[in-house]
């Protein structure tokens, strides 16, 4: 097997993973959509929803391998908003707490950046 191909299906699973269960959490837990109901954001709720489905549906397209170059697009920029409204107000608490805050986002950031540039169309 073709040690590139799997490296690169793998990493669309574990992206998949990743954004098909915040999809479904920010549907289905209060808590979550607690927390993103309070962001500053114009009508959050809306954004909440078509947040949660764009995570749910380019999450399957991952998963299932169609459109990986166009879902990655829209999945980029939920972690850069999520960075930029969620864990840049942590720098307020200190680098190392922002560091750690943002450490999954950035490993988020770096995959979906790999299957946007490997894949052509």
């Amino acid at each position: 097997m073709n040690q590139t191909f799997s490296t690169m299906k793998l990493i669309r699973y574990v992206v998949a993973f990743v954004f098909i269960t915040s999809g479904t959490m920010k549907l289905l837990s209060s808590e979550l959509s607690s927390v993103f109901l309070n962001l500053p954001l114009p009508a959050p709720e809306l954004i909440m929803y078509i947040v949660a489905i764009l995570e749910i549906v380019c999450g399957i397209l991952l998963a299932i391998n169609k459109e990986v170059k166009k879902a990655s697009i829209p999945l980029l920029i939920i972690i850069l908003a999520a960075i930029l409204l969620v864990k840049i107000p942590v720098l307020h608490t200190g680098f190392l707490q922002f560091a750690f805050a943002v450490r999954l986002d950035i490993v988020l950031l770096a995959l979906l950046y790999i299957l946007y540039k490997s894949h052509h169309k």
